[in-house]
């Protein structure tokens, strides 16, 4: 199935409404950020996270004003079945002490629905930090894989327009959870292992759909005066359209049975990705193009081609 055959969009044209629709959403979210910060998950600021089990389904907020009058303030939440949920407090005491409050509290308070507690997990502060920083040094880490990679097989400036479009994706998203983060409790957006592994993923997924387009433009730039390279530019977009377009529907239709479907428990990671599939799918079409373009235009070099 081929889509878009005959489309002839000036996507070059309309690169600098879309450098402002960029400024706005990083602006918004960078701002979001100072301001509201993100909702850690216990990985990354210590805690405990406690499964409950009840005997009979309970009210989530019935359960959450027990555990404030207990001083276990955190989130709760449904856990799978109707009858489990899930505690995340920033209790950091014994894990002896934590289950004895919980289980006391909900003794006295619901009496008539037993409670049974299946597991507790704590994270001390100092394990939460070292988790962070190895998580900063991973998304590192790719950045530099990623830019060395695109500089070999194409030229400085596609490599760096990469990787400026992949930081564009990771913090479109990474201000979507600080501007939401908490505001909903089927969907409390915490920033945890399983977000940076999105986030990574986020990283190669925009590379790749970003060297297809890369790939296109490169073939197409063979023998061709800087006088044509906006045409070219725009051409190469609109055959690689249909692609783009296919490949990531598929995907976020994926992503999205994941969020709906798959529990409170992979929400986040969920969100992040179509989230993060979406955005990366607009910053390879009106972000990396571009700003090559933008960038041989106020050069005065020709852009080297090098082999496949």
């Amino acid at each position: 199935m081929r889509l878009f055959q005959k489309s002839n969009i000036n996507f070059m044209g309309h690169r600098k409404i879309a450098y402002v629709i960029s400024t706005v959403l990083l602006v918004a979210g960078l701002v979001s950020l100072f301001v509201r910060g993100l909702n850690y998950g216990i990985d990354f600021k210590g805690g405990s996270e406690v499964v409950i089990r009840f005997e009979k389904p309970v009210d989530v907020a019935t359960v959450r004003s027990i555990m404030r009058q207990a001083n276990v303030s955190g989130m709760v939440k449904q856990y799978g079945m109707d009858r489990s949920l899930l505690l995340k407090t920033d209790f950091q005491g014994n894990t002896a002490t934590l289950k004895s409050l919980i289980s006391n509290s909900l003794a006295t308070n619901l009496a008539s629905n037993p409670a049974e507690i299946l597991s507790i997990q704590a994270v001390g502060p100092s394990i939460a930090s070292d988790m962070k920083m190895s998580a900063l040094k991973a998304l590192a880490a790719a950045l530099i894989g990623i830019l060395l990679y695109v500089s070999i097989r194409f030229e400085f400036k596609f490599a760096v327009a990469g990787v400026v479009a992949i930081f564009h994706d990771v913090l479109t998203v990474l201000g979507l959870f600080s501007l939401l983060g908490g505001l909903f409790d089927y969907m409390p957006l915490e920033v945890d292992q399983s977000i940076i592994a999105a986030f990574l993923t986020i990283a190669g997924y925009s590379i790749t759909d970003t060297v297809v387009v890369y790939d296109r433009i490169r073939e197409r730039l063979r023998g061709q005066k800087p006088s044509d390279y906006e045409r070219i530019f725009n051409e190469s977009l609109n055959q690689t359209l249909s692609r783009t377009v296919i490949t990531s529907g598929t995907t976020m239709l994926t992503v999205l049975v994941l969020f709906f479907f798959a529990g409170p428990a992979i929400r986040g990671f969920a969100f992040a990705m179509f989230a993060g599939i979406l955005i990366g799918t607009y910053s390879s079409i009106f972000v990396a193009a571009p700003i090559v373009f933008d960038w041989q235009r106020r050069s005065k070099n020709p852009i080297k081609l090098k082999g496949a």
